[in-house]
């Protein structure tokens, strides 16, 4: 079993009455995307985009070869990100760590330590998974 060839990894917030700032004074940290609902982003390709709720993202640094772990730990054992807050957000605003897996070959694989697992519950997050298939260049 191979590894995935990329990872992208954020730290999420979103709520239709959030305001970014409750949460970037909270944490002390400025998002990398902060937006009420209904005012414009851009995309990390510099797409406008409206936001169809509000939002609070901090992303990670992708990593090549894929390496979860890492980026989850990095995020989360940060000094900004405090439990019981992340855990008041978490039940206000639905927090998640997004993670966006790009895969090697058909049968690529890792692994979230227990410690790793043990911070994403103790903070209330939930853990969603993007799995992007690798494309087989002899079908």
């Amino acid at each position: 079993m191979g590894t995935p060839k990329r990872s992208a990894v954020s730290l999420s917030f979103f709520g239709d009455d959030l305001d970014p700032l409750e949460i970037t004074t909270c944490f002390g940290i400025e998002p990398t995307v902060g937006v009420r609902k209904g005012g414009f982003w851009y995309t990390t390709r510099g797409t406008e985009k409206v936001a169809q709720t509000g939002s609070w993202r901090l992303l990670a640094k992708d990593c090549e070869p894929a390496d979860l772990d890492h980026q989850i730990k990095r995020l989360l054992s940060s000094s900004f990100c405090d439990i019981d807050a992340c855990r008041h957000l978490s039940a206000k605003y639905g927090g998640r760590v997004f993670c966006g897996l790009f895969l090697e070959s058909s049968n690529d694989g890792l692994r979230l330590s227990p410690e790793t697992m043990s911070m994403l519950a103790e903070r209330h997050l939930a853990l969603d998974l993007d799995i992007y298939g690798y494309e087989d260049d002899d079908a």
